[in-house]
This record gives structure tokens, sequence and C-alpha cells, in this order.
């Protein structure tokens, strides 16, 4: 994997300036569905489409789907608050892992 820098602009400092990588699994089969910028404390509920370093190209224009197992992981939606097109993921439907920005 080549290195990946950490995205910062106004939603990454909305958030307290804290950021991290995250390698995002289906949790029923453990596919790699993506790498994603966590930005700020909290949950996973919805993944941010700008957020979604790879794969590089769109993930699904209706929702997201295990690459693996085709399970569904989340519907596309856009978060209202920042006008922004994001994931809602369900509930125990992914698995995280922390990873690091560079690697």
């Amino acid at each position: 994997m080549k290195p990946t820098a950490l995205k910062s602009d106004r939603f990454k400092k909305a958030r307290g300036g804290a950021s991290r990588m995250l390698e995002i699994a289906c949790a029923a089969c453990g596919a790699r569905v993506c790498r994603y910028q966590k930005d700020g404390p909290g949950i996973l509920k919805r993944m941010y489409a700008d957020r979604i370093i790879e794969p590089s190209k769109p993930l699904g224009l209706k929702g997201l789907d295990c690459p693996g197992c085709g399970a569904s992981l989340g519907v596309r939606m856009i978060y209202k608050k920042e006008d922004r097109p994001a994931f809602r993921l369900f509930v125990g439907a992914v698995t995280k892992k922390v990873a690091n920005a560079g690697a």
C-alpha cells in the first residue's frame, strides 16, 4: 500500500482536529471493504464519501456492499447538517481496526 496523508479541512477542524485511519472490514466474512479517515471521537455511525481513501472508485450508488460476500453494510445518504454524501452503516455490519496513516 502506498503512504496516505490525512486530509485536513474544515470538517476535521470542526471535530477537534483529531483523526485516525481505519481499516473497515465486513463483520460477516472479514473481507476488506475500504480504508477510511475518521475525524473526531465517538463511534463510527456513518462514513463520509470524501473520507474514503481506498478504493478510490465509488463504492456503490445505492449502498455499501461487501466485496466478498455481497452483504449490505450501509445505505447511501446525504448528511443534511453538512450537505455531504455519506454511507449510514448498519449496526454490527462492519469491523474496524486502527491503521497506520503512513502504511
